[in-house]
């Protein structure tokens, strides 16, 4: 941040609108980073910004109604906050916006497990990608997930970050069962994994259950995993498909945050 700016926010919401509470637009003279919500309101908002950039003062929260006058029908009510910033701002500006990624461990390296770290992204998670085979991330790692070699591969489970969504995808069905069983022990004392996703067909899990119900485990324990993974009514296989199917599905089991559900239209 060279230059000044004004730091816009969503500080709160009645209704429905388009961004969550925390969303932020920072508004330069020539340019933005950052969104709370586009259309209409944001418009206005970086006009508004740009006045103040220029010199002339306003309040420091600002409501919008989100109706025929300002050409959008969401609705709903969002209050601004504008706040002039520089570059001494930019410590505070990133601590305040640190990502705060829910965990997932992604078992597999392989041509899906890329895709996904690649899909997750720019999503609220923070991927820990493990595999068993020395050197597999020597080419594929990157900034976007935490690379861990771990052989055998499921003895990486009892270390899994609590409340951790877990996909297995690995080289093998043999290291995907293992995986699995690890899982569903795991969840008998501590009950901390939110989803157990296998990827795979119908005829892969009824071979998986057989054995794991052999193994002791009760239908209801393995009621636990799902599979096939991905939301329902996506067609293909090729990776990036089967990843954006399972980022969609990760995406549901999130928690909706107080500030959305008050949010919603009722």
């Amino acid at each position: 941040m060279s230059e000044a700016a004004c730091l816009v926010t969503v500080q709160s919401i009645q209704g429905s609108v388009p961004r969550e509470v925390g969303a932020w637009m920072a508004v330069f003279a020539a340019h933005t980073v950052g969104t709370v919500g586009g259309g209409h309101l944001e418009h206005q908002a970086i006009a508004e910004a740009r006045r103040r950039l220029s010199g002339r003062p306003g309040p420091a929260r600002l409501r919008w109604a989100l109706g025929p006058r300002l050409g959008q029908c969401c609705g709903g009510v969002a209050w601004l906050g504008f706040e002039p910033v520089t570059q001494g701002d930019a410590p505070r500006l990133a601590a305040r916006w640190a990502p705060r990624g829910h965990p997932v461990a992604l078992f597999g390296g392989g041509h899906v497990g890329q895709a996904l770290v690649r899909a997750l992204a720019p999503l609220p998670f923070a991927v820990t990608w493990i595999d068993s085979r020395e050197g597999v991330f020597a080419e594929r790692a990157s900034q976007a997930a935490a690379c861990e070699h771990s052989d055998p591969v499921h003895q990486a489970v009892p270390a899994l970050v609590p409340d951790s969504r877990v996909l297995v995808m690995s080289f093998s069905h043999a290291e995907d069962f293992e995986v699995v069983v690890a899982c569903l022990r795991r969840q008998r004392h501590r009950r901390d994994l939110p989803f157990i996703g296998l990827i795979g067909s119908q005829t892969k899990w009824a071979a998986f259950s057989s054995r794991l119900r052999a193994q002791g485990f009760t239908p209801q324990e393995l009621q636990q995993v799902t599979c096939p993974i991905g939301v329902a009514g996506i067609q293909g296989k090729q990776p990036a498909v089967i990843a954006a199917a399972v980022a969609a599905q990760l995406l549901q089991t999130l928690p909706v945050p107080p500030e959305v559900r008050q949010g919603k239209p009722r």
